[in-house]
């Protein structure tokens, strides 16, 4: 039996490696899939959706905040932040979009 352990001990650390092994590369297909999406496609921006979204982050926010929830509302806060950052970069590439240059 003293050999048993050594190899369950092979076992587990070759299993282990594999699974990590597999799990890098399926992070590696999800992240190259937005590169390469972003090549040729055509972005859709549903500007008043986004806005919408927003206010009801904001108005999330502020309900957390009165029951004491200050880290969920701060990160309520953040994801509103990031929304209202997301449309003002939709707004900046349909302004600055030129197709006659």
């Amino acid at each position: 039996m003293k050999n048993a352990t050594p190899l369950r001990r092979t076992l587990t650390a070759l299993t282990a490696t594999t699974l990590l092994a597999g799990g890098l590369l399926f992070g590696q297909t999800v992240t190259a899939t937005p590169a390469a999406a972003a090549g040729g496609t055509k972005i859709v921006c549903e500007i008043d959706k986004m806005r919408q979204q927003s206010h009801e982050l904001r108005a999330k926010a502020a309900k957390l905040q009165r029951l004491g929830a200050t880290t969920e509302a701060r990160k309520a806060r953040a994801q509103a932040d990031a929304l209202d950052r997301r449309i003002r970069n939709c707004i900046d590439a349909d302004n600055n979009h030129k197709p006659w240059n």
